[in-house]
């Protein structure tokens, strides 16, 4: 008999096969982003030395407050927007973007989408 495999596993999959065509430099870095049944996280990477050097998520207080759902679209899109405002007081205007093995609609999409109009590129 056949067994599927989860989705959790074929998402990590994914994921290790993107990681395999790009990391994150101190030029640019990589925004790695993770999202949860309940909520979602996004960090800025540098790879070469292994540091987050910009993080946010929908768990902090100051999103939180912010958000009316901590895991809907419109939380994704206010995350963007954070994440990007935190990486532009660091200096940090270019990034790759890591999906993390998800397919690049909904939530995600808004999170990039949300953090191009806030001004980081990628």
């Amino acid at each position: 008999m056949v067994s599927k495999e989860s989705r959790t596993e074929v998402r990590v999959k994914k994921h290790r096969r993107l990681r395999n065509r790009f990391a994150g430099t101190a030029q640019r870095p990589r925004l790695a982003v993770f999202r949860s049944n309940n909520h979602m996280y996004a960090q800025i990477i540098d790879d070469t030395v292994g540091n987050t050097l910009v993080s946010a998520s929908t768990l902090q207080k100051e999103v939180k407050a912010e958000v009316e759902k901590t895991n809907n679209v419109d939380a994704a899109a206010y995350l963007g927007k954070v994440i990007a405002e935190r990486a532009l007081e660091k200096g940090i205007k270019e990034v790759v973007f890591d999906r993390g093995g998800f397919i690049y609609q909904g939530k995600i999409k808004a999170l990039a989408d949300a953090a191009r109009e806030a001004g980081l590129e990628f």
